[in-house]
């Protein structure tokens, strides 16, 4: 793997998040909900789902095209704002 910018921006972002999640939730912690994922879930599982979907995402960009990842990025964002608002 290629530790370029762009994955240690990635990656420095995810361990962010967690870290902002865990201290949110142990602050406030949540009830489970359903949104229009179809199962009740956590705030801790909307991210986690948020995340794996991001990280497929990616690896989607990287395998069927040429673009910059920044694009992959945008909607990954885009992604786990949805998920977790709406999830």
């Amino acid at each position: 793997m290629a530790w370029t910018e762009l994955t240690i921006t990635f990656f420095s972002v995810i361990a962010t998040i967690l870290v902002a999640m865990t201290i949110y939730e142990i602050k406030r912690p949540c009830l489970e909900r359903k949104g229009f994922l179809p199962i009740e879930t956590t705030r801790g599982d909307r991210l986690f789902i948020g995340l794996l979907v991001s990280g497929f995402i990616h690896l989607g960009f990287l395998a069927l095209t040429d673009f910059t990842l920044y694009i992959a990025l945008a909607i990954s964002v885009a992604w786990l704002c949805i998920v977790l608002r709406w999830g």
